[in-house]
């Protein structure tokens, strides 16, 4: 382990002090002109308790959209530049990265639930194009699933073992299911840590969508092992496949915004960036002694496991003495966005329960400051949403007692001075157009920044079809804003109260309709109809200002399923609006994952009644079960069910009852044997003639 002082003397440390004290003197000096126009544009100067928590949470939400837009200027000024010169990749030489030997390497796909053909796919893909460089002896790959529906996990390991043979026998792929499902994904990355760990120097963490091509993880290892003081090394995964209107808006924002705010981040950050939890490569030996997560002991929800682990176990390898960094120069490093809005916000609700565990950990000692930014960052990504909302109750409050009561002269009572209300609309409209300016201004940033990049311009349509996708992405945008703001509102109560979250696999290929639609906005349809109202009965004035945000509540539902329409995407495409880079000119490891041919043969039967039934499935599945010991409980309970899966069929089982007889060696068998006797008129017996009918077919 390299010790804490090989840090000291480096030099990107004084320019990270440097660039740090420089941003925070920028953003702190717009808020403070923010926060004196909030203070003039309120009748009475915040003299009052409300106009007082009204500055409060005005500061700190300009605060926050001021952050934002220092960083993409920063972003902007690196990218005009040629680069961060302390950037890890760019510190060695081409020539000398070059002739850096490999180590062993591990990629690792923790799964749960998720869709097997686009996983593996992705998985065959990223195999392919690490085997064209040359360097695929020095790689593993390891399938590592959570997953606990039989139906889903027997068909991983098909599809897994069909992929094995597909590539030959050279492919090194191997496929793991945990018996016991503990800690999620930190749980299932430490067991094959326990178990595989030690083999390997470096490990490569993939999410279940994620692709990198095989020239980025061959340089990620190399840059790795040109210098073992970084523990970690995280590359910024590009959006691809996008084919639903809402995926391929996300997906242009992302590549036309993302290398700004990537740039930006990692230069402030510099060797104590953060972990984003996939396509990021970690240096093992330090990981396993550094990184275990307890659970927290707090109260509510800062009690448990620790669900959004990625930037804690960032912040346990700077630590230790290692260096973390985000490298935007890495190139291929590719992950998709969910299609559907519906989906996009039943992620963040799992990751606003996370996030906001790290309250946990900001005020920990051993935590860098650029690790407690990063918590503070992720809190405030839905807690932002949170005190919007409240800074709309403020101001309706504000606005109600002006107009309903009389107006008061003395609001401190400690003052013998009156304090005269008055409006100042001036300062009302600068204050509007100095917000919309730090908002948008990243935006065209981005516009100018590709004018200087012939080839990525090019790629993506040319500028004026870039800029009729920016002008897209904007009004969706504006129109999702309310709707996102309502969701993390609710889902940052949903926290603070503890109440359970559901993690599950993530739809990658559905679109969204309209009862779920109805469901799910319908509420907030019905709040935005209430307020506007009270806004119209209140100040027909307040009522033209409510409606930015009342409208696209409103038209939540209808926006949300047309956004979902994978038909509407490909309008869009064909319009030649909202492309990315990877469309205009696919790499070759995207291409192969559009061309991946199914892993899995279409069956009638499902993947359960298939390893019942089938004789080949129940051979492989049959020597891959557990082998348990004939226990007289075990004994009984494996008659029970075999007795209950041949009277009831395999819908009269449970999700728990199916797993266990068909990772029961015995049981399987047994099952498999009475199967083939039933008489002709039984389901089993119906499903093993038409299974026998089209073998002879």
């Amino acid at each position: 382990m390299p010790p804490r002082s090989s840090r000291k003397g480096r030099a990107w440390r004084f320019a990270a002090y440097r660039r740090r004290t420089l941003f925070g003197l920028l953003v702190g000096l717009q808020t403070a002109g923010a926060c004196f126009a909030v203070l003039a544009v309120l009748p009475y100067h915040g003299s009052t308790l409300v106009e007082q928590a009204i500055v409060l949470v005005s500061v700190i939400l300009f605060g926050w959209i001021s952050a934002g837009f220092w960083m993409a200027v920063t972003g902007f000024f690196w990218r005009r530049a040629g680069g961060d010169p302390h950037g890890p990749a760019r510190r060695l030489a081409p020539a000398r990265i070059g002739e850096v030997t490999l180590a062993p390497t591990a990629i690792v796909y923790p799964i749960y639930h998720e869709d097997v053909q686009r996983t593996l796919s992705g998985l065959a893909s990223t195999w392919r194009d690490l085997e064209r460089t040359g360097q695929i002896a020095h790689f593993e790959f390891f399938v590592l699933s959570d997953s606990r529906d039989p139906d889903i996990w027997l068909a991983e390991r098909e599809a897994c073992l069909a992929l094995r043979e597909r590539l030959g026998p050279q492919a090194r792929i191997h496929y793991r299911r945990r018996v016991l499902n503990l800690n999620r994904k930190t749980g299932n990355v430490a067991d094959f840590l326990r178990r595989w760990g030690r083999r390997f120097r470096y490990m490569i963490v993939m999410d279940a969508d994620s692709v990198m091509s095989g020239e980025a993880l061959v340089r990620m290892v190399r840059v790795m092992q040109a210098d073992e003081r970084i523990g970690i090394l995280q590359t910024s995964p590009s959006l691809i496949n996008a084919v639903s209107a809402h995926a391929r808006i996300q997906q242009f924002a992302n590549r036309l915004y993302g290398p700004l705010f990537t740039e930006g981040l990692a230069a402030l950050q510099l060797g104590e960036a953060v972990f984003w939890g996939h396509n990021a490569i970690i240096r093992v030996e330090a990981f396993m002694g550094h990184c275990g997560l307890p659970h927290l002991r707090g109260w509510g929800f800062l009690r448990g496991s620790v669900l959004s682990h990625d930037f804690v176990e960032a912040a346990c390898m700077w630590r230790a003495g290692y260096e973390v960094w985000l490298d935007p120069g890495i190139e291929g490093s590719y992950e998709e966005s969910p299609p559907t809005l519906g989906d996009e916000l039943e992620r963040d609700r799992r990751w606003a329960h996370g996030n906001l565990q790290h309250l946990y950990f900001l005020f920990r000692r051993g935590i860098s400051s650029a690790h407690r930014a990063a918590f503070a960052n992720g809190i405030m990504a839905y807690a932002a949403s949170a005190l919007w909302f409240g800074y709309l109750v403020l101001i309706t409050l504000e606005l109600a007692q002006f107009t309903l009561r009389p107006i008061e002269y003395f609001p401190d009572p400690n003052s013998p001075f009156p304090v005269w209300p008055e409006w100042q609309p001036q300062w009302a409209v600068r204050l509007a157009f100095s917000t919309l300016f730090v908002l948008f201004a990243p935006k065209l940033l981005a516009v100018i920044d590709l004018l200087f990049d012939r080839e990525r311009r090019r790629r993506m349509g040319g500028i004026l079809a870039v800029s009729a996708g920016t002008l897209v992405e904007m009004v969706v945008s504006m129109l999702l804003a309310p709707i996102r703001m309502l969701a993390h509102t609710r889902y940052v109560i949903v926290t603070l109260f503890n109440l359970k979250v559901r993690w599950a696999g993530q739809n990658r290929t559905e679109e969204e309709g309209w009862g779920d639609a109805l469901r799910h906005h319908a509420p907030g349809a019905l709040l935005a109809a209430a307020w506007a109202g009270f806004a119209f009965w209140l100040q027909p004035l307040f009522f033209y200002w409510s409606l930015p945000i009342a409208i696209p509540l409103l038209l939540a539902a209808p926006v949300s399923v047309w956004l979902s329409r994978f038909a509407s995407g490909r309008r869009l495409r064909r319009q030649g609006l909202l492309v990315s880079p990877e469309e205009g000119a696919p790499p070759p490891v995207v291409r192969d994952l559009l061309a991946a041919p199914p892993l899995r043969t279409p069956s009638r039967l499902t993947p359960f009644e298939a390893a019942v039934i089938d004789p080949v499935r129940f051979g492989v599945h049959r020597a891959l079960a557990r082998q348990r010991r004939n226990m007289p409980a075990r004994m009984q309970r494996r008659a029970q069910l075999v007795d209950k899966a041949l009277a009831q069929g395999a819908a009269g089982l449970s999700v728990a009852e199916r797993s266990w007889l068909v990772d029961d060696g015995e049981g399987l068998s047994t099952l498999h044997h009475a199967v083939w006797l039933a008489d002709g008129d039984t389901p089993w017996g119906r499903q093993v003639g038409a299974l026998c009918r089209e073998g002879d077919g």
